[in-house]
């Protein structure tokens, strides 16, 4: 049997097997139910967000086409409500049927708000406010606005923006986060189901069995193939649901910003996975008991929930500063930093192909090692096997 043929059976048992688990169908269900609420909550929370409830009482009421253009100008969306013939108009406020309840005439408005009140709307509201008060005096001194405002028409400031901001900053924020969680939980999920399966079968004795068969090399590649399709595969169902409920609910622009955001996750899902699965089962190939474990398993995991956590502060403060910037071009950061700096359009092509190419030396050489310790190590069982033995025989 050749060598391409002894990996393939490997990988196709890995991941049939695994498919068809049940936790496998039931985890990527309850992934997409929380992703399906998380963008469901976002969306009501941003149109909540940008639309406000006025009611309009007395003279009031005049102000509610000009309240509703400036606040059109402002990027928001005002409804007005006639409360007048209310009879407690205060109560709507409090029990929340209204934002704001503005009652009075020109120029002496009151607006009645149950907290703090919206300050992009109190914002809006005292413009109109001084602008029929200007239109007022303008009057009286027999001027009419529209002279006014063909005299201002030219009159304006010359803005130079030495940076631009990106009017998708705010989405590609949340893509980079959304991604860089993804590919965390992906990581740390099946590089330790990888160590896991080694386990198993090594106290079973199966892997005794399999290796009268396969070379221990071929084993090892064949069941990190095997699982990391099954990560993949969900990692695509995962982000086609998302991509599709976040396009149906307005969240994020998918035609800008979902297709590179996909590619980059599935660039860097599996330059990841193997560079940890790697590691994953050379260190599980170490130990003979699933409760011996978590021990060998546990700096490989930390530097995964170290490399997010930070990722995730610096990506929010300074996702193009320095730091961040060096973290994600090394092999053990860059399979959550960058793609989520790559979201975020802060990524140069020269930082990506530098962080690529580190990555690509850095699964070689694990290979190599990972496989050493494995093929030296799996099959011996009983007390846990020192990496120093393991590596010098």
């Amino acid at each position: 049997m050749t060598s391409a043929r002894a990996v393939s059976l490997v990988a196709k048992r890995e991941f049939v097997t695994k498919v068809r688990t049940r936790s496998f169908l039931v985890g990527t269900a309850v992934i997409i139910a929380v992703l399906a609420g998380y963008v469901v909550l976002q969306s009501v929370l941003f149109d909540d967000q940008q639309r406000s409830v006025v009611g309009l009482s007395g003279q009031a009421t005049q102000l509610a086409d000009p309240l509703r253009e400036k606040a059109k100008s402002f990027g928001i969306e005002v409804e007005t409500r006639d409360v007048t013939t209310s009879g407690n108009p205060e109560q709507l406020v409090r029990d929340g049927s209204l934002d704001a309840l503005v009652t009075g005439a020109p120029p002496a408005l009151k607006m009645i708000v149950k907290g703090s009140g919206d300050e992009v709307l109190t914002t809006v509201l005292n413009d109109v406010l001084r602008q029929q008060v200007l239109v007022a005096q303008l009057a009286e001194a027999g001027i009419t606005p529209q002279q006014v405002a063909q005299n201002l028409a030219n009159v304006s400031v010359a803005v130079t923006a030495l940076e631009p901001v990106d009017p998708q900053r705010g989405q590609r924020l949340a893509v980079g986060l959304i991604v860089a969680a993804l590919l965390y939980y992906s990581l740390l999920v099946y590089g330790t189901m990888v160590a896991q399966g080694v386990v198993e079968e090594k106290s079973s004795r199966v892997v005794e069995i399999l290796l009268a068969t396969v070379r221990p090399w071929q084993l090892l590649l064949g069941k990190v193939i095997g699982l990391g399709a099954v990560g993949l595969l969900q990692l695509l169902v995962i982000s086609t649901v998302g991509l599709g409920l976040s396009s149906a609910f307005n969240v994020v622009d998918v035609s800008e910003l979902g297709g590179a955001a996909l590619l980059t996750g599935v660039l860097w899902y599996l330059l990841g996975f193997f560079l940890y699965a790697t590691v994953f089962a050379a260190a599980a190939s170490l130990v003979s008991r699933q409760e011996e474990l978590q021990s060998v398993l546990t700096p490989i995991s930390m530097t995964i929930i170290v490399a997010f956590v930070a990722g995730i502060n610096l990506m929010i403060g300074s996702p193009s500063g320095t730091t961040v910037m060096v973290l994600s071009l090394l092999p053990p950061f860059a399979p959550i930093l960058m793609p989520g700096r790559m979201a975020m359009g802060v990524a140069t092509s020269w930082q990506v192909v530098l962080a690529v190419v580190f990555a690509l030396a850095a699964i070689a050489a694990i290979t190599w090692l990972g496989g050493k310790v494995y093929a030296n190590a799996v099959l011996r069982t009983g007390a846990r096997v020192k990496l120093r033995e393991a590596l010098r025989v």
